[in-house]
This record gives structure tokens, C-alpha cells and sequence, in this order.
């Protein structure tokens, strides 16, 4: 098994062409030898999250608008949000990449009390997720379905999400830079 990729970011690399994750920048939640998770970031939806999930209106960042998490469980409903490291861990709140200094993201569980989580500085909602089964994360990394790179911590929370895939790559060092520009049906150029 490759490193633990969680707390980072999945690019889709222009050989992966799956309708699911073609152009999509995915946040790792959780990635060991049993599996991985992760939440499309890129992916907005025309459904208003304070519809879905009112009691947490109040928190949810601008402009609201729902995401499509990945094609797993889209009934489910899972939080992504952002705030200064906590002294203790709350009960709603599952760090993602524990250990980076700064601002930290993390899961916020829905069902607990809205109130017990205003110290939110972000908050994203989005319905379902992406899922790898044993070593299939690691295997389509290898077959260069995916770039790895470090998050920063508003990637989640972009004003342009449909423009996250371009914007991540852009800003990585080196030759991977360049594929921000790669078109999106290279036929045509």
C-alpha cells in the first residue's frame, strides 16, 4: 500500500475518462490497506443544501449550493468544513489530516446540534461520496488515473468549483502544472 492519502487531494489525470470522476478533484478522507473514501469537490448541484438539511442553514458557506460527493450513497448526506484546530476534538468532528498546522479540515457529522458546531469558519454539504474497495486506490494511482497532491485548506469551500480541477493543477510545481491546460477533448486541438 502506497502512503495514507488521506488529507489530500485526488486529480483526475486526462487518461481517466469514467463519466463518475472525469475532471474531478477529490478530498481523501480516509485511505489504508482496507480501502478509501473521498468527496468529489468540483461537482455543484442546482439543489440548495438549506433545503436538505435546514437545521444547519446558518452554517453553511456561500452560496450554499449543494455537491455531488461521488457516486456512492447519494442519499447520504456528509459535511466538510473548516476551522482553527480544535484544543479537543469534538464529537461532530472527524480531523482529516491531523498533524499540518493551521486551519484544519474535517468531517462534521449532520446529526449532531447545529449549535455545538458555530465555530465553523466553512462548511460544505454534499450527497453521496467515492469509494475503493482493498488496494484499488493504490492500483489506479499507479496506472496514472489519478495525480496526488497536497490540499490547501479552502479547496473544499471554492467560489468556482467547476474551476478546481484547473486551479489545483496550476498551482503544482514542475510539469504537472502544465496539465491545467490540457483541453478538454484534446481532438480538437
Amino acid at each position: 500500500m502506497l502512503e495514507s492519502a488521506a488529507g489530500r487531494l485526488l486529480v483526475a489525470t486526462p487518461l481517466l475518462n469514467d463519466p463518475n470522476f472525469e475532471r474531478t478533484v477529490v478530498l481523501v478522507c480516509f485511505h489504508d490497506a482496507n480501502g478509501a473514501f473521498g468527496i468529489v469537490l468540483n461537482r455543484p448541484v442546482e439543489a440548495l443544501a438549506a433545503h436538505l438539511v435546514p437545521d444547519w442553514h446558518g452554517l453553511i458557506s456561500p452560496p450554499g449550493t449543494l455537491h455531488a460527493g461521488g457516486p456512492v450513497e447519494r442519499s447520504s448526506f456528509l459535511g466538510v468544513g473548516l476551522m482553527e484546530e480544535p484544543q479537543d476534538e469534538p464529537e461532530w468532528w472527524t480531523a482529516l489530516a491531523r498533524g499540518r498546522p493551521g486551519p484544519g479540515l474535517g468531517l462534521v457529522n449532520l446529526a449532531a446540534d447545529p449549535e455545538e458546531a458555530a465555530r465553523l469558519d466553512a462548511l460544505r454539504i454534499f450527497h453521496g461520496y467515492a469509494g475503493w474497495g482493498a488496494g484499488q486506490l493504490d492500483m489506479e494511482i499507479g496506472e496514472d488515473a489519478w495525480f496526488l497532491v497536497d490540499a490547501h485548506p479552502l479547496d473544499p469551500f471554492a467560489a468556482e468549483p467547476e474551476a478546481l480541477w484547473r486551479d489545483v493543477l496550476l498551482r503544482q510545481r514542475g510539469d504537472l502544472a502544465m496539465y491545467g491546460w490540457y483541453p478538454e477533448d484534446a481532438r480538437l486541438n
